[in-house]
């Protein structure tokens, strides 16, 4: 078998580098060109890690540019790795590897198709999440299952302690199913649309802090959105502040200038930064 990968996040870095190290490769790698994405919540560089095991490293603008599609043909690719990356991959890129196109999606599929899994399930206040490779196809998400791992939450957990657990989840679906990928040996399990939720995008804007929100609301949205994404905010005057963690008060704190006041009481910053509303 014969493979290839693209990403441009840490998730799919993991699991090259997790590849590597149980023996396997790829014959390609594809990533964004240097310049696109490079604020993009989670954005790597693998430059070095092509440069390591001495692959091709091809940037692109789209992944369904036909340097890709043609680089495909010309290794005789089976399977297309995928991980990571925001733009949907068009029919003729789909189908042209052998086997098709993996995906890894940080949900329990087919519940949570789309976007932003990670602060989702924090704001959903879900008991468990996970991940799921699957095999694209033409849908968002909604390709049959290779296999998936269930990631068990409580409420204190934040998205950066989650995200690290979705990479593990990731290394954990790699260890279990690459030797069936190499063997041919896998089994596809079609999705269960009746069971079905999508979940919409987020962007920074979505991270504001209200005054109508309950502190447990505004705690919640803080865990949501904190590192790697943009973070919680609120503007006072010519300021925006973030906030990357926080606790709950009935009061606010003499020490805490910069405590935000919510309908039933205060939250009080732990890690923050300020800067001007314009930067």
């Amino acid at each position: 078998m014969k493979f290839a990968f693209t990403t441009c996040v840490q998730l799919g870095r993991s699991v090259i580098e997790k590849i590597y190290e149980m023996g396997g490769g790829f014959e390609f790698l594809v990533t964004l060109k240097d310049n696109i994405a490079k604020n993009k919540s989670g954005r790597v560089y693998i430059d070095d890690v092509a440069e390591k095991y001495n692959i091709p490293l091809i940037k692109v603008e789209n992944i369904n540019e036909q340097e890709v599609i043609e680089a495909i043909k010309e290794y005789r690719i089976d399977w297309m790795f995928i991980i990571g990356w925001s733009q949907i991959a068009k029919k003729e890129l789909l189908y042209a590897p052998k086997k098709g196109c993996i995906g890894m999606h940080p949900t329990l599929l087919p519940e949570g198709r789309g976007r932003a899994s990670i602060p989702w399930a924090i704001l959903k206040e879900l008991d468990k999440t996970g991940v799921t490779m699957f095999r694209l196809d033409e849908g968002v998400d909604t390709g049959d299952i290779l296999g998936q791992v269930e990631i068990m939450l409580d409420q204190a957990v934040d998205a950066t302690e989650l995200y690290n657990r979705v990479i593990n989840a990731h290394i954990c679906l790699i260890e279990e199913y690459w030797e069936d990928l190499v063997n041919n040996t896998i089994t596809l399990m079609p999705q269960d649309n009746s069971k079905a939720t999508e979940w919409p995008g987020r962007n920074p804007k979505d991270g504001r802090l209200k005054p109508e929100m309950t502190v447990k609301e505004a705690e919640r949205l803080v865990r949501a959105v904190t590192h790697p994404y943009p973070g919680a905010f609120y503007i006072s005057g010519s300021k925006k502040i973030t906030i990357w963690s926080a606790r709950i008060s009935k009061k606010p704190l003499e020490e805490a200038t910069d405590s935000f006041l919510c309908s039933d009481g205060y939250l009080i910053p732990l890690d923050w930064e300020i800067e001007d509303e314009d930067d």
